[in-house]
């Protein structure tokens, strides 16, 4: 399947996969893949950030490859390591037999364990259509984003054993973080940025119409509309949107059409994840987020 060639073409192909998007987020995503850039998400935990990637994947038919950041990421994990059990064992079956164990044999494709950047990179080099997400960037140690920069520059892994490894039609490549630290501005210079923030009570209805289709009109704004009031209500974690699909599910579970003062005492868990802020919506009054 081939990316859509126009704006309101990329639109249309995000709402077919149940992806609700502002214009501002539709722009940024066409501009990246017809200029070849990285896309570059920041929001609130919960935004659909992640969705992005994965909707997109869907559209171009193709295979999502998913780096997920942490503490401690180095490049072993993301870009490649060597198979030393094998390397290890094809020595010992090489003196067994009294062969000649060279270098190049052990060092070679076969004993290659490919992480998500160079499986991204080998698939799109290949001609396969792949979207590479790099999940949460801002979770990882600064220093891995120096390891980044090669990739997202040329597009290309440099393998000192093997040689290098270039894709000619980069991979669309989606990075998200949740800015719990600044992104080196070396990185950022690299992307098209855009900042998801929390829906509209409008656009939250829609994304509710197609995640939560058994959800009534009126229970959808009450739920929106709760919504709103609870990321006013400076908490720790305000709800995401994938909270509110969250708490639609929960009410058709228990068979609830109408989100009461009772109701919503009873599912605030489903929302919210920390006891500090189900304390603080409690004593701001559960009865204002079914008004």
């Amino acid at each position: 399947m081939s990316l859509p060639e126009s704006v309101d073409a990329l639109e249309a192909a995000l709402v077919a996969n149940d992806y609700v998007p502002d214009r501002a987020l539709t722009v940024a995503t066409h501009l990246a893949i017809q200029m070849g850039r990285p896309l570059f998400l920041e929001g609130e935990p919960g935004v659909g950030k992640t969705e992005v990637a994965k909707v997109l994947a869907s559209i171009v038919g193709g295979e999502l490859i998913r780096l997920q950041c942490y503490e401690g990421l180095d490049a072993s994990h993301a870009l490649y390591e060597w198979d030393s059990a094998r390397q290890m064992l094809a020595i010992r079956l090489a003196e067994a037999t009294r062969a000649t164990a060279d270098v190049s044999d052990i060092m070679s494709d076969e004993f290659l364990v490919a992480r998500p950047l160079l499986q991204a990179i080998r698939a799109a080099a290949s001609g396969k259509p792949t979207v590479l997400l790099i999940d949460e960037l801002d979770r990882a140690d600064e220093e891995f984003e120096a390891y980044l920069l090669e990739l997202l520059s040329d597009f290309q892994i440099t393998i000192p054993e093997i040689g290098t490894v270039k894709a000619d039609t980069p991979p669309i490549v989606v990075i998200t973080s949740n800015r719990t630290r600044e992104i080196h501005d070396a990185v950022k210079r690299r992307c098209v940025y855009h900042w998801i923030d929390y829906p509209d009570l409008d656009r939250e209805m829609a994304i509710l119409a197609r995640k939560a289709p058994d959800t009534s009109t009126d229970l959808a704004y009450q739920l929106a509309a709760a919504m709103v009031t609870l990321r006013d209500l400076d908490l720790f974690k305000p709800p995401g949107v994938a909270e509110t699909i969250d708490w639609a599910t929960a009410l058709s579970v228990l068979d609830e059409k109408v989100l009461t003062s009772e109701v919503s005492d009873k599912t605030l868990g489903v929302v919210l994840k920390y006891q500090d802020d189900i304390e603080r919506v409690r004593a701001h009054g559960v009865g204002a987020l079914s008004e």
